[in-house]
């Protein structure tokens, strides 16, 4: 693997600790540094909702307070690298506990992840949340 590859898969792992980072803290600016200005954001498979950046940070900012603490790891990092563009496949596995009690929620699945390269570094246009499977 050549050089400029290794420093891209790097720089994209980056950004995926950042994307669980930024939901887990609830850093709502952090976020949306994750993304284009331009990009869309879809959770349907979660029974959540789609749409830009700005509406998903603001959907997350009123659904997530419901939890305690969230905790997105994210696993087997399937990227393909393309010049200038990149797709990413990867595992994620996220337990929650409901605020004011013991209840926790599970679930898991795949973030599907269009990239592109600018000038700030890697930054993804789409995001498709696959959810595989769930304990409600």
């Amino acid at each position: 693997m050549d050089p400029q590859t290794l420093a891209d898969r790097i720089e994209i792992g980056d950004l995926l600790t950042r994307y669980a980072t930024s939901v887990d803290t609830k850093d709502w600016d952090l976020f949306r540094s994750v993304f284009t200005e331009d990009a869309t954001i879809d959770y349907t498979s979660a029974g959540g909702e789609k749409g830009t950046v700005a509406e998903m940070a603001e959907w997350l900012s009123t659904t997530l307070p419901m939890f305690e603490t969230t905790q997105h790891l994210i696993a087997n990092q399937e990227v393909a690298i393309d010049g200038d563009t990149a797709t990413v496949r990867a595992m994620f596995y996220n337990p929650m506990k409901f605020a004011g009690g013991d209840n926790m929620f599970w679930c898991g699945g795949y973030y599907n992840h269009s990239l592109v390269r600018t000038k700030e570094g890697w930054r993804s246009t789409r995001l498709v949340e696959e959810t595989a499977w769930s304990t409600m």
